[in-house]
């Protein structure tokens, strides 16, 4: 049985391509007569809100998206992922770090050639990956904030793949990330632990997602492998622009489905404009 899901975080009202991303994976799920999952992925305690939660519901159910059994919300589930950072940090595969953002910024400064993730960011330097075991526990017991990052020398697998619809087998380099955090100073877990960790105990089979979000799953596939998670199939769609070919995002304030409701537009010419996209 296919089993999708659509993962929104609750920082904002639903736009087009929110909603595109929703539909995809609404209609493989009804077109093979399997599952649709709804996730609110609200560990962000700084930016998620329960109204914007409730609107998400709202706005699907205006465009005829309705899904399977209730709705998980991560922020419920907190000590499921601290639960895998502990599993991390007993096999030695996570360490806490210290750093504040200028401390890494002047460190990468100071590198003659500091390597690259994918997202063209300069990979953490590992300043606290070098520290002591004791200095590391007397810095938690005074009180120190940390985040938890992924030792990726310890945790690297060689030969990693994933199954993407119409490529085939793609090879993952989850070490193009470096040390990458598993739960920051302000947020019990990162988008990377959680939704790894939903996908497989959701039993989703295939990720519908944009191709934004492709590169990151080389990193998932990481900690499926670690954590011995199933591995689902990705179809990563193309995603919604303006007329200027901008991704449509909640920071350029992208027309949310509130307002074109508003407008008299109806959900029918909503999911039209979406079959035009396919």
């Amino acid at each position: 049985m296919i089993i999708t899901r659509f993962a929104p975080s609750p920082t904002g009202y639903l736009h087009l391509g929110h909603a595109f991303s929703a539909f995809n994976a609404w209609k493989r799920a009804r077109e093979a007569g399997g599952r649709f999952l709804l996730r609110l992925e609200d560990i962000d305690p700084g930016r998620c809100r329960p109204d914007y939660a409730a609107a998400i519901q709202e706005d699907l159910a205006w465009l005829g998206l309705d899904w399977d059994g209730p709705v998980r919300v991560q922020s419920e589930h907190l000590g499921d992922y601290q639960g895998v950072l502990d599993g991390l940090a007993e096999r030695g595969l996570v360490y806490p770090c210290f750093c504040t953002r200028a401390d890494i910024a002047r460190e990468v400064a100071a590198s003659a050639a500091a390597p690259h993730g994918p997202d063209g960011a300069p990979q953490y330097p590992g300043t606290c990956r070098r520290l002591s075991v004791t200095e590391r526990a007397e810095r938690i017991a005074a009180g120190e904030r940390f985040a938890v990052r992924l030792d990726m020398a310890a945790a690297f697998r060689p030969g990693l793949y994933f199954e993407e619809e119409g490529e085939g087998r793609i090879t993952c380099h989850p070490e193009r990330f470096g040390d990458v955090v598993l739960a920051r100073k302000d947020a019990p877990a990162s988008y990377h632990l959680c939704v790894t960790h939903d996908d497989a105990m959701q039993g989703v089979t295939l990720v519908t997602r944009g191709v934004d979000l492709k590169p990151a799953t080389d990193l998932h596939r990481l900690l499926q492998a670690l954590m011995g998670w199933s591995t689902p199939v990705y179809a990563h769609h193309r995603l919604l622009t303006d007329p200027e070919g901008k991704r449509l995002a909640k920071r350029d304030k992208a027309a949310t489905l509130r307002s074109l409701r508003a407008e008299g537009v109806s959900a029918r010419a909503v999911i039209e404009r979406f079959g035009q996209s396919q």
